[in-house]
């Protein structure tokens, strides 16, 4: 580490920086990936980056970190409602279409969240076929998916697979560098340049 290249971040100058984005954007199959301090600040800047704020809502699982320990990322001014979490760490699907609750009364669904793997439930690791299903019910519903996969890598070795199979069907993730890969702090959200770009804007403005 103390013989690293660097530069600063903001002006996109640390080549370290750069070089891990690259990387990280190829493993997962994504476009572009930010580096940020952590998951929770990820999981925020994906929200607001996926939601246009107050009058909206993410569809998110009742017992994930998200909804129960960053409070629905309640600084983006979204609008959580949580969803059944079923015991293998899968939302309940016919509770996640129920809650779209497409009414002019009602916050706008924008957003469903999944957690991979499911923290609470025991480290359950979720299937690129189910997210292949909430992916449908979310592209039926003009919704877009975000996937916490603070622990993805996890996922993948458990279920003998890639992580870029495993986000294949995600609009965007944020993964941890300090959880399963064991880096002393940070983690990366991917997605594509145009979103990337987006999330760098937010990044600038927090920081």
């Amino acid at each position: 580490m103390a013989k690293a290249e660097v530069g600063l971040d903001l002006l996109k100058e640390d080549p370290t920086v750069n070089k891990l984005q690259e990387i990280v954007a190829s493993v997962t199959g994504k476009e572009a990936g930010l580096f940020v301090p952590s998951c929770t600040m990820g999981n925020m800047i994906c929200v607001m980056c996926h939601c246009n704020g107050r009058g909206e809502r993410m569809l998110v699982g009742d017992s994930s970190h998200i909804y129960t320990k960053e409070e629905g990322c309640a600084l983006s001014g979204v609008y959580a409602r949580g969803v059944s979490t079923l015991p293998n760490g899968e939302l309940d699907l016919k509770d996640m279409e129920d809650k779209i609750e497409r009414h002019k009364m009602r916050p706008t669904a924008a957003l469903v969240c999944l957690e991979n793997t499911h923290n609470v439930k025991g480290g359950k690791a979720l299937s690129a076929e189910y997210t292949s299903k909430v992916s449908e019910l979310a592209v039926k519903y003009g919704m877009k998916l975000h996937i916490d996969g603070a622990r993805i890598f996890n996922a993948a070795i458990a279920l003998n697979t890639s992580v870029a199979k495993l986000l294949e069907k995600a609009d965007s993730a944020v993964l941890s560098l300090c959880k399963g890969l064991c880096a002393p702090v940070g983690a990366v959200v991917v997605g594509s340049r145009e979103f990337i770009e987006k999330a760098f804007r937010y990044v600038v403005q927090i920081d």
